[in-house]
């Protein structure tokens, strides 16, 4: 595991809309909070990026689903999505007007 960890830092590819804008995509902060997560440091990995864990979520309840076909499986994941869009638009957000970055 801790080959694939370290592949993975030195491997991480640098943010197109950072480095063109000049500031945090929506999506700034999974590879670091996947990695932290790997290495077994969740709370790191939630604040490095909250969305990681309900994106989590929904990909293995929508992986189940397909397998399984809840009744109300659809209304769920829709349910999720909403759910994590909303964490993951609310961190763009914050992170944008109080100017925090997670790695600066």
């Amino acid at each position: 595991m801790d080959s694939i960890i370290n592949w993975l830092e030195r491997n991480m590819s640098p943010c197109f809309y950072k480095k063109y804008f000049g500031m945090e995509c929506p999506g700034c902060g999974m590879q670091r909070s996947i990695i932290a997560l790997l290495k077994g440091n969740f709370i790191d990995s939630f604040f490095l990026y909250p969305g990681l864990f309900p994106t989590i979520i929904l990909i293995v309840f929508s992986v189940f689903h397909i397998i399984f076909k809840f009744k109300n499986g659809a209304d769920i994941i829709k349910w999720l999505f909403f759910f994590n869009l909303t964490v993951v638009l609310g961190n763009f957000i914050i992170k944008t007007f109080t100017g925090s970055c997670s790695h600066c």
